[in-house]
């Protein structure tokens, strides 16, 4: 993974795959003591996965469009709303999604 996505496993961040179909997701996340591994797989219909920029393999997603993506939703026909956030730096540190 640290090849392929330039991302650390080992960084806190949660680092979320489909397959091509678009119906099963694999989670992973380390908490420090060991690698938690969670999947899904739908018994009918698809996950609506963002679009990437150009060959972009990767896409950083806030905590509610996880929680969106998870619950069903559409993101690419969701909308967002101005809104003031204040940023963490992460030190280089980026989250990974496929």
């Amino acid at each position: 993974m640290r090849d392929q996505l330039l991302c650390d496993p080992l960084s806190g961040y949660l680092f979320l795959f489909t397959n091509a179909q678009r119906n099963r997701l694999k989670l992973l996340f380390y908490d420090g003591s060991g690698l938690w591994v969670c999947a899904k797989r739908l018994d009918k219909g698809r996950f609506g996965w963002p679009e990437t920029e150009h060959a972009s393999v990767t896409v950083l997603l806030t905590a509610e469009e996880l929680a969106l993506l998870l619950g069903g939703i559409d993101l690419r026909s969701t909308e967002r709303r101005r809104w003031h956030r204040v940023t963490v730096p992460t030190e280089g540190k980026t989250a990974a999604l496929l």
